[in-house]
């Protein structure tokens, strides 16, 4: 597989992903604000993932629908750091945090890559994850004193970019979010 369709895949699985862990905070998380807010940042992360399947897709001759949604499990390339479950507030504040933080620096190096492509459209993605990093550091610094974030933090760090095999926790997300396109017979238009 090409260098930089690996590269798409990587990043846009760590998006999609994460997208889908931080959506299941709506309608349940700590405040009416923070359903709104991750809820945004989760479309944000889908739309991030569908962006740089649409660039892998076109570099394997397939769509991104295919990539996103028809590889089993193991063929994802995400960090172990997206795929849990996280039902602490203060354990996906910590990985939202984490995340973010390794987001802007793998943003940072790509808009300056030789590829104009990627380096345009990690600029444009930069622009709208501005705002998830605002929303990260603020509650780090709600949060910094607090021992169960403290904890959390210190339990998710060795975990940032890690990819060396997956959770059992993605298994079951991936039989979750892929249901309904596997239950329709193959080549189904939508």
């Amino acid at each position: 597989m090409k260098e930089r369709a690996q590269l798409l895949l990587e990043i846009a699985d760590d998006e999609l992903i994460l997208g889908w862990r931080d959506s299941e905070w709506t309608g349940i998380a700590p405040f009416l604000e923070e359903d709104v807010a991750f809820s945004s940042i989760a479309q944000n992360e889908v739309g991030h993932a569908r962006a740089l399947y649409e660039l892998a897709a076109r570099d394997l001759g397939t769509t991104a629908d295919e990539l996103a949604f028809d590889r089993k499990p193991e063929e994802y390339r995400c960090s172990e750091l997206v795929e849990l479950r996280l039902p602490e507030w203060e354990r996906t504040i910590a990985r939202h945090v984490l995340y973010e933080q390794a987001d802007a620096e793998r943003l940072a190096r790509l808009k300056t890559s030789d590829d104009a492509e990627l380096a345009g459209l990690a600029a444009k993605i930069d622009r709208e994850e501005v705002y998830h990093r605002l929303h990260a550091e603020m509650w780090a610094e709600r949060l910094q004193a607090e021992p169960r974030f403290i904890a959390a933090l210190d339990e998710l760090r060795p975990l940032v970019d890690r990819r060396k095999g997956h959770s059992p926790e993605l298994a079951e997300l991936w039989d979750e979010m892929t249901s309904v396109r596997r239950s329709q017979p193959a080549g189904t238009k939508w």
